[in-house]
């Protein structure tokens, strides 16, 4: 979701922003290899500006530079998306209570078998 938030703004950028003030953040070493390749593709692949690109990168090295850094130390496999899996390793690895996303390979997931609930930008921005 970070991706989104701030490379296109809207509703993602006001959840994480929110998000970012009130609650823990955390990251793995997988998601920081994402995030520093992911803006990369974006931008030569043309859906992002150099100025986006450049937005893109400052926000997420403040969001990194405030995270938590934890190492998984169980892989697990239960989204039909498997790469969307180093989440859930992050937020079992960070005893995480929530995980804001809009993907729906996250959000379909029908159970799960440890404590998470998986919130949508939109949910978090409605929460008071």
């Amino acid at each position: 979701m970070l991706i989104s938030a701030f490379a296109f703004g809207g509703m993602p950028e006001k959840a994480v922003k929110k998000v970012f003030s009130n609650a823990n953040l955390y990251i793995t070493p997988n998601l920081l290899k994402e995030y520093r390749a992911v803006p990369l593709a974006l931008e030569a692949e043309g859906k992002i500006n150099h100025l986006q690109f450049k937005t893109l990168i400052s926000e997420i090295a403040a969001v990194v530079a405030r995270a938590e850094i934890v190492n998984p130390k169980r892989k697990i496999l239960i989204c039909r998306d498997q790469k969307d899996d180093m989440l859930l390793e992050c937020c079992i690895g960070a005893k995480a209570d929530f995980l804001v996303t809009g993907d729906a390979d996250l959000l379909n997931i029908a159970e799960l078998p440890f404590n998470l609930r998986i919130v949508t930008p939109r949910e978090v921005l409605e929460e008071g």
